[in-house]
């Protein structure tokens, strides 16, 4: 679909979604009260305005108008789900006439552009299908054809156009991001997240290169290449880069994702009644590959440096076994004590190379990491570790703004007593069922070289978990969002 913006009402639209806030829809619904046969009393007797709440009315013309509720006081992320709920559940009813009005409702200019971001993001999203690998053939949704034009109705303000803009741009970019991680460990492999990082790069104009194999034994990513010791399908080792053109001393940043296309546990092997979905491991990885491209697509005054270490997690003859000692690329050995405790020892090589390589003023890494921090915020929130307050208080409101919330956690150094090894610099688990969200955070701290502006999400409970548009566990796109989000926020200090 095409989104237009016009500041002036066409009466031609034959479907009209209007959405309406509770607290303060009451002037959109007189509005529509004259437009109609129905009076604001009868509207507000069958209409609360719930999130997700929906009416329709027809005018005098008999064109259809759609009232969306959005809640009592709508942030982003409320408005972005219910647009794409109704986006996902009213294909039928989005004619080629089609248009969304932020006019009626009185509210803040800020609040209109937010409003119109989240809308274009939201009935993006809805068209997304998971059934990708389906042999039965399933109807493309309306909104997902060339041809249909959507209009919105809104105040000429500067800040629409862009808001339409990123709006769309981040949700096709997150619509791809969830086939890759929806996608099963057989359609998936590293050199399939190499192939999209290098398309994405040609194509939106930023660098890309690939380490394979070969290559990384000979530069010494010795703990990526130690986890892909079990494997069929040989490591990749994916670094892009963007750099602004024309802008001088833009910040430079480093995103350092997991990228483990699959994860049995390894020879410490996982429980099978869940395994299945270890296809996600690498939701880590898709953030900084979806963040990488919607970036350079909204041409962002900011240099960033995105690293993807990625392999799967197999049991094999050649599999690494809890007892070993490895070696990583900082040239710090790890002794091994949970060979399930595997995407640490990836990142640790992928931290270790930006810091060397590239030395960005700040540095965040993300990983579908560990169960600990999903029984510590469920579904609901990442996981977030630093020892720099404004960069976690930065990130936090980046959180709140986007809908993707985080909330720290201690780096308290005595943490790092847990990790101490007889045998090696340090080891990659304590070996007991304690702060195991936390242990792994000081475990990675350890490859930072004290880097001053780090941070780490673990976002093993909001990248796969249940959603209304599907019937088992699906991808969420997490922190892509989060991540442009707080990137928008560097050009505002």
């Amino acid at each position: 679909m095409k989104i237009n913006l016009a500041s002036k009402f066409e009466k031609s639209t034959e479907t009209l979604v209007v959405p309406i806030a509770a607290k303060n829809g009451h002037d959109a619904i007189a509005k529509i009260a004259a437009q109609t046969n129905t009076t604001a009393e009868q509207i507000h007797s069958d209409f609360k305005a719930d999130h997700g709440e929906t009416m329709v009315l027809y005018t005098k013309k008999q064109n259809r108008i759609i009232l969306l509720g959005l809640g009592q006081s709508p942030q982003f992320n409320d408005v972005l789900k219910a647009f794409r709920a109704f986006s996902n559940k009213s294909n039928k009813r989005i004619t080629s006439s089609f248009g969304v009005s932020f006019q009626m409702d009185n509210c803040a200019d800020e609040k209109i552009a937010t409003w119109v971001d989240a809308c274009a993001n939201g009935l993006i999203l809805g068209t997304y299908h998971t059934g990708k690998y389906k042999t039965q053939h399933i109807q493309k949704h309306t909104l997902a054809s060339d041809e249909i034009q959507v209009t919105i109705f809104a105040p000429p303000l500067d800040t629409i156009i862009p808001a339409i803009q990123r709006g769309t741009h981040i949700a096709k970019t997150q619509a791809e991001i969830l086939d890759l991680v929806n996608a099963p460990a057989n359609k998936k492999s590293p050199s399939d997240l190499a192939k999209w990082a290098v398309q994405s790069g040609k194509q939106y104009n930023f660098k890309v290169e690939v380490i394979d194999k070969e290559k990384a034994a000979e530069i010494g990513l010795h703990a990526l290449l130690a986890v892909n010791r079990g494997s069929e399908a040989p490591a990749a080792f994916i670094i892009m880069e963007y750099i602004p053109d024309g802008i001088e001393n833009a910040p430079k940043v480093g995103l350092v994702g997991k990228g483990v296309t699959f994860d049995t546990g390894g020879v410490s092997i996982k429980p099978s009644s869940n395994m299945h979905f270890m296809k996600s491991d690498m939701g880590g990885a898709a953030a900084v590959l979806g963040t990488m491209e919607a970036v350079a697509k909204l041409k962002l005054p900011v240099h960033l440096v995105g690293i993807v270490p990625s392999t799967d997690n197999s049991v094999d003859a050649l599999a690494i076994k809890p007892s070993d000692v490895i070696n990583s690329y900082s040239g710090k050995t790890i002794e091994i004590i949970d060979t399930d405790a595997e995407g640490r020892l990836i990142l640790a090589d992928g931290l270790a190379y930006m810091i060397k390589h590239f030395q960005p003023e700040i540095l965040i890494d993300l990983a579908t990491l560990t169960g600990s921090a999903v029984r510590t915020f469920g579904y609901h929130a990442a996981a977030l570790f630093s020892k720099d307050d404004d960069l976690s208080a930065a990130i936090q409101k980046a959180g709140a703004k986007s809908g993707e919330r985080v909330w720290p956690l201690p780096l308290w150094d005595v943490y790092r007593e847990d990790l101490k090894s007889d045998v090696a610099d340090i080891r990659n688990y304590s070996g007991r069922p304690l702060a195991g969200a936390i242990g792994a955070a000081k475990f990675l701290e350890f490859f930072t070289n004290d880097h001053p502006k780090w941070a780490h999400l673990d976002i093993a409970g909001v990248a796969f978990n249940d959603a209304e548009f599907t019937t088992m566990k699906s991808a969420s796109a997490y922190g892509i969002r989060l991540l442009t989000t707080y990137l928008y926020s560097l050009n505002d200090n």
